[in-house]
């Protein structure tokens, strides 16, 4: 059983749409069709080889009947080069199909693998609330190589094997009717156990990738969160927590892996009997004097080629289960409603680096905000911020204040009233331009696992090399990184572990420095580093907030005192709003919470006034 703090295996609100076969299978073979050529290609090869090792019964036939039985040494060493020449040119062509399939494989999991890592690029932020990343990472690599398989070997086996029967079928009719009937008798069972596997593999496959990903999942969690874990010293419950984890996908892989063991040997049996009903059919033929050796032997070498085939669809039974299932976790991401694109472009531009760039004049009017029927977070919020002002947020936690900020990117579309920008509507503005003209310093930094160079870059790509320089320096970051060993260059780990708080923080800062934009969102980046490291910082904030539309979710009551206004927050509705000194004067909750003695941090002062 999992923990009950870290909820169930899977995210219940992330289960995956049944889907057919056939569903599946139609809308993956689109991604065959830039490379037809090559399919085509494959699939030729593959008749080729086969059309080539036609010839081995034939040729064994003769080699017995006219050319051992009537003694004819003459003709042995032409019929044996014949063979090795079939042979030689049936590995030729086996060879290029290999080639030519490898690469079609390889172009079309990128293709596929491309389309969801940018469905995923461009879903809302609420979407990823719900959903893993360990999930999501299982769906992009390990569920997308599942249905890629069943597409390329798919088409190919399958293409080859369905003509290899009906080819071979033919010959066996040709030859001998009557034998080729007693080959048959095996076919309905062999037909009804591939339609029970069928019929019953799919939730077997299903579960087993719903514990892979489940396991994936706790994985990227536990070594995101391993300083955690090694300083609460446990490491022995997330052993117990990751072998839960890895029995339930060991049970779902036992799961498939016997329905298969009773399925395979079952198919191999009916095959084998209908072998040695031939045998023993042709044998009284061959006693009789209907049939020759020779004969019966082709004829049985015939009924191999026929019966491998029928195996092989089988196989490609097996890996369409499986594909399936993944296929239908694929599109689950494919199928996800995107972010809304907002107006037409032309009524701004075309492009984000486009000419329009906002005054930053922000205006909030009865804005409310759910994030489900039973959980209200914003009731009826109005303010206007004009450009340059910076507007404070203070309130305890859970009033809103991160929601309210949230929505000006639309990271989250407000349930009722609007947000304006220089007086248009957020909802009429294109994503890329309307989060253009914001930039975001959150209280914990996130740093890519790359270089500083690049993560400060990751503010305007395009930037010179000046120009992020003057960022950093304005930033207080430029002394420290110039330092480093390698500068810029220096690589700062994932999620920035190389790098201490407030280095962390004065890089983002720079970030936001060098994207130039006309509206900050800021959730205080002082709360968590020392006076000295807190001054660098201090001074950062205010080269970034100069002349921008600045809204501030404050944690300290020593950074808010000039802001040209604060709003002072409480279960999702705006209960006081003014300046410092005018909140004062007004001797409410604000005012209360500036005389408590001893509070630095403004969520301790209002736990202090709950308490009394």
């Amino acid at each position: 059983m999992s923990h009950p703090g870290f909820g169930a295996h899977t995210d219940p609100t992330f289960t995956s749409k049944p889907r057919t076969t056939w569903e599946v299978v139609s809308r993956v073979a689109v991604y065959l069709l830039p490379y037809k050529l090559m399919a085509v290609g494959t699939i030729a090869c593959a008749l080729f080889s086969l059309a080539f090792l036609f010839t081995y019964p034939k040729l064994t036939q003769y080699v017995i009947d006219d050319v051992i039985t009537n003694q004819a040494r003459q003709k042995l060493v032409p019929v044996i080069l014949l063979l090795l020449g079939a042979f030689l040119f049936r590995e030729l062509f086996n060879s290029l199909r290999i080639r030519i399939n490898n690469e079609l494989e390889q172009k079309v999991i990128v293709d596929l693998r491309r389309d969801v890592y940018a469905r995923l690029q461009r879903l809302s932020v609420k979407w990823f609330d719900q959903r893993a990343s360990g999930d999501l990472m299982t769906r992009v690599i390990e569920d997308v190589n599942s249905v890629e398989r069943v597409l390329i070997d798919g088409t190919e086996q399958g293409t080859v094997a369905v003509l290899s029967v009906v080819g071979v079928l033919t010959i066996l009719f040709l030859t001998n009717v009557k034998l080729a009937l007693v080959a048959l008798i095996p076919l309905p069972f062999l037909i009804g156990g591939a339609m029970w596997y069928t019929l019953t593999a799919h939730k077997r496959y299903r579960a087993m990738r719903v514990a892979s990903s489940a396991m994936n999942a706790l994985l990227m969690d536990n070594l995101q969160g391993i300083r955690q874990v090694k300083s609460f010293g446990q490491e022995n419950h997330e052993d117990k927590r990751f072998a839960d984890r890895a029995e339930d996908l060991r049970q779902g892989t036992l799961m498939v892996m016997r329905a298969w063991a009773n399925y395979s040997p079952c198919m191999a049996f009916l095959n084998a009997t209908g072998i040695t009903l031939v045998l023993w059919i042709g044998g009284l033929q061959v006693l009789d004097g209907n049939m020759t050796i020779g004969e019966l032997v082709g004829f049985i070498f015939y009924l191999n080629l026929f019966y491998d085939p029928v195996a092989r669809l089988h196989g490609l039974n097996q890996m369409l289960q499986a594909a399936r299932a993944g296929g239908e976790r694929v599109f689950d991401i494919l199928d996800a409603p995107l972010e809304r694109e907002g107006a037409s472009k032309s009524s701004i531009g075309t492009t984000a680096t486009d000419a329009w760039k906002a005054k930053g004049n922000v205006a909030y009017r009865d804005v409310g905000f759910q994030y489900s029927s039973e959980r209200t977070v914003l009731k009826k919020v109005s303010l206007t911020a004009e450009p340059g002002q910076m507007i404070a947020l203070v309130g305890p936690t859970g009033a809103g204040k991160s929601t309210l900020v949230n929505l000006l990117p639309a990271f989250y579309v407000a349930t009722s009233g609007d947000i304006t920008i220089d007086g248009r509507s957020i909802r009429d503005i294109p994503l890329d331009h309307l989060r253009g003209q914001i930039a975001i310093v959150a209280q914990e930094p996130f740093l890519f696992n790359g270089t500083i160079l690049e993560n400060i870059l990751y503010g305007r790509l395009d930037a010179s090399k000046e120009e992020l320089v003057a960022a950093a320096r304005a930033a207080n970051c430029h002394h420290f990184i110039e330092k480093l060993p390698d500068s810029y260059d220096s690589k700062v780990g994932e999620r920035g572990v190389k790098l201490s708080v407030g280095e962390k923080q004065r890089v983002s800062i720079a970030r936001a420095l060098l994207k130039d934009a006309p509206i900050l969102i800021l959730d205080e980046a002082t709360a968590s580093v020392d006076t000295a490291t807190e001054k660098l910082i201090q001074e950062a904030l205010e080269h970034l907030m100069k002349g921008r539309t600045s809204f501030v979710i404050a944690h300290r009551l020593s950074t808010i005192r000039n802001a040209n206004q604060i709003l002072v927050l409480r279960q999702g509705e705006i209960i006081e709003r003014g300046t410092h000194d005018e909140l004062l004067i007004k001797d409410g909750l604000y005012a209360r919470l500036a005389r408590i003695q001893n509070t630095t941090f403004i969520e301790e002062g209002f736990e202090k006034l709950e308490a009394v």
